[in-house]
């Protein structure tokens, strides 16, 4: 912890701001335009290093239902004053050719599922699940908050553009972990309880946003747990409890289902 806080008092641009919808109050300790470069010569660099999936189907739906779930949140952060959430993002989204039953998202907008999700979400409405809860996730800028924590953890509270002169292969390896891009280097930080309950909360209202239908939400989780058999997927493996989240998702429906209907 007190590497934590001698890191935000050394980097000296702590920003602090509230989650649009949740109303969480947040310190993020690096800047966004920081953060947007780490983040976009990351994923050409996890693109360079695999096999993008030769599935148009695939390609095409995650494409679509991307776009329009990043349009209808660009319209609604708009509507209330928050554009500068997503300012700087170049929304990119790509199928990566493997079995794992894994998504995620950058900052910035840089998205990738893998080919073995795409059995589980089954249609538009299941991609669509993933789709808004990994947007939420960088709108909400968990990233930043997780890459903060790290830097200060692992890097002895170097700022960020300090650890890419000093230490730049480290770094990248720990933004691939704080992304949820495991692959690469053999690990995904989990996300705390607190991130992955407000994720689950944006994405529904984001789906919802869409016209993708949040009902069929706990469904795609029921699914997942399926799916997994004996093993938890590694999508499911940062939460403490699937049960927990899939209630949650109903006890906050009432709310996703205000912007559907309307």
């Amino acid at each position: 912890m007190k590497k934590i806080i001698y890191f935000i008092v050394l980097l000296g641009v702590v920003a602090c701001s509230t989650v649009p919808l949740t109303n969480r109050t947040q310190i993020t300790a690096i800047p966004s335009s920081q953060m947007l470069s780490l983040s976009s010569s990351s994923y050409n660099d996890v693109l360079s290093q695999s096999e993008i999936s030769s599935n148009a189907t695939y390609r095409n739906s995650v494409e679509r239902v991307g776009q329009n779930i990043a349009s209808a949140v660009e319209s609604y952060l708009k509507n209330i004053g928050r554009e500068e959430l997503l300012q700087g993002y170049a929304w990119e989204f790509n199928v990566i050719k493997s079995e794992q039953l894994n998504a995620w998202c950058m900052p910035g907008g840089k998205i990738a599922f893998y080919e073995g999700i795409m059995p589980v979400c089954e249609n538009d409405n299941g991609i669509a699940v993933v789709m808004a809860h990994e947007i939420a996730h960088a709108v909400a800028k968990h990233n930043n908050e997780r890459m903060t924590q790290q830097l200060g953890l692992q890097m002895g509270g170097l700022a960020l553009t300090e650890a890419l002169s000093e230490k730049e292969s480290k770094t990248k390896e720990i933004a691939l972990a704080v992304f949820g891009v495991g692959t690469q280097v053999g690990i995904i930080l989990p996300y705390s309880r607190s991130f992955e309950n407000e994720a689950d909360e944006l994405g529904l209202y984001f789906m919802a946003m869409a016209g993708y239908d949040p009902r069929q939400a706990p469904d795609f989780w029921e699914r997942m747990l399926q799916a997994g058999g004996s093993n938890v997927p590694e999508f499911l493996s940062t939460h403490p409890n699937p049960e927990n989240r899939i209630d949650h998702l109903r006890q906050i429906m009432p709310k996703a289902l205000e912007f559907y209907q309307n």
